[in-house]
């Protein structure tokens, strides 16, 4: 194919435009929100991505304290509102835009590549033909059956890995096989600065934005006393770092399952935690700056995923909770944001945080994604009976405090080693390139390309609504 009969390359926003959709052309933005209720399969769906409602607030749930039970305040972000279910696809989007202003991608010319344990890949299958390419996701082969269908949904492909949430390993291996391939483009979270700079941009500017609404309203008059965050990619937890140039004594807190304890002591293991928990450390990961880490159960987090989503009228009972508010939590989590709350939790309790406080952290996608995981938990413990519920209460009101480890300069230097073993020895990066990630100045640096980026999207970008068609879904 020349030159000349290639697509046309699509553009969508630029960060400041996901951080803002004001700046984003009224008309533009107006199709985009129209679109997602009548043809969620049309690029112009590109201009909202990000965490704002078409109201203009941020799309977040205050958590009941009758259910986390902390003196302090815990609000979530929530990922659902996306154009895919997870914020995952922001990410997405914003690798492959640097991609096409770096030359690297063009549709028609390449395929994207988009290795994932889950929500990633769903972006990556949804971004893709968006922008007219072949979308491909390698995915370990036990997870839910419901990432597989999304991905089919979108346009996208699946080549299936052995293994489940934390075989990233095998992920890479069958990535590896694919550079072989000229055409392929690999489009990957865990070392792509892109998926910070969306974080660090888009997500941290939202949960300030939210700190700041929220405490003019009486909730968490102190701000934003810590932001939580699981780590898979360790993209989200990026949004810490723009989160403490407004509120600098906010803590970042990072979480990982207690059967694949990898920062906590270098341990493994497989786990049912989707989303998080990847046995290894990521490259774009600051753990330099990472001040706690807690270790949550998968099993807690399963159950309590149950107890949310079918226990309203337990919840309503037992705690006081105003029923319709308790029938309201169903659909908002899937499992990795049930462990983003136990989290929260914990922090809250470890850190002694109290009324004026405030926890933020993230649902990163609702339960439309997990209703074969509860069928499983329920083959194998049973439906959830009224005893059950009330026992999974507990799981949130007598959340332990064990498994925490702080962030000591020491312990600091040791998770920013534990990268050697994937990046150096595994996948060809340099010991000079590991060095580099140790000084602030690089993370500054990365952020900075956030300006350099959004003005090379401006320069390119045509006027007015994209109009690439969408590509069949299936």
């Amino acid at each position: 194919m020349g030159q000349n009969d290639a697509p046309a390359l699509i553009y969508g926003p630029t960060y400041e435009e996901m951080r803002d959709p004001t700046r984003i052309d009224p008309a533009v933005r107006a199709a985009a929100l129209e679109a997602r209720k009548s043809a969620p399969l049309d690029p112009v769906c590109l201009f909202d991505l990000g965490w704002h409602e078409p109201d203009g607030t941020i799309a977040h749930v205050v958590v009941p304290q009758e259910l986390h039970g902390q003196a302090c305040q815990i609000a979530m972000l929530t990922g659902r509102r996306y154009p895919t279910g997870s914020h995952k696809v922001g990410p997405a989007y914003s690798i492959v835009v640097e991609k096409q202003i770096e030359g690297e991608c063009r549709p028609g010319e390449h395929d994207l590549i988009c290795p994932s344990t889950g929500n990633f890949g769903i972006g990556g299958a949804w971004v893709g033909p968006r922008m007219g390419y072949r979308s491909v996701v390698v995915m370990p082969e036990d997870m839910s059956a419901e990432r597989y269908e999304k991905i089919a949904s979108y346009g996208g492909e699946c080549i299936k890995t052995p293994g489940s949430e934390s075989n990233v390993k095998e992920i890479f291996d069958k990535v590896n096989e694919l550079r072989g391939d000229p055409k392929n483009r690999i489009i990957e979270q865990f070392s792509e600065f892109a998926n910070y700079r969306f974080h660090y941009e888009v997500t941290g500017s939202a949960v300030c934005e939210l700190g700041r609404w929220l405490a003019s309203r009486g909730i968490g008059e102190n701000g934003v006393s810590a932001f939580v965050s699981a780590m898979g990619s360790a993209g989200t937890i990026a949004a810490a770092d723009r989160v403490k140039t407004q509120f600098p004594g906010a803590a970042t807190v990072g979480l990982e399952p207690v059967q694949c304890p990898t920062l906590y002591d270098v341990g493994f293991g497989s786990h049912r935690i989707e989303g998080i928990g990847d046995k290894h450390v990521t490259w774009i990961h600051n753990v330099l700056a990472m001040d706690l880490l807690c270790c949550i159960d998968e099993l807690d987090c399963l159950r309590g995923l149950q107890l949310v989503q079918e226990g309203a009228e337990v919840l309503a009972a037992e705690t006081g909770l105003d029923p319709d508010r308790a029938a309201g939590l169903a659909g908002i989590f899937g499992v990795s944001g049930i462990c983003n709350l136990l989290g929260a939790i914990k922090t809250a309790r470890w850190l002694g945080l109290g009324p004026r406080d405030l926890v933020v952290t993230v649902a990163t996608d609702g339960f439309d994604r997990y209703p074969s995981v509860l069928q499983k938990l329920t083959r194998e413990e049973g439906p959830q009976t009224r005893e059950a519920a009330l026992r999974r209460l507990d799981i949130f009101h007598r959340q332990r405090t064990d498994w925490v480890l702080e962030g000591s300069p020491a312990v600091q230097r040791r998770w920013h080693n534990q990268k050697y073993f994937t990046w150096v020895e595994q996948q060809g990066k340099s010991v000079e390139e590991l060095d580099a990630l140790g000084s602030d100045e690089f993370w500054e640096a990365q952020r900075a390309r956030v300006r350099v980026v959004d003005a090379a999207i401006r320069a390119i970008r045509p006027a007015g609504v994209p109009s690439a068609p969408s590509p069949a879904a299936g």
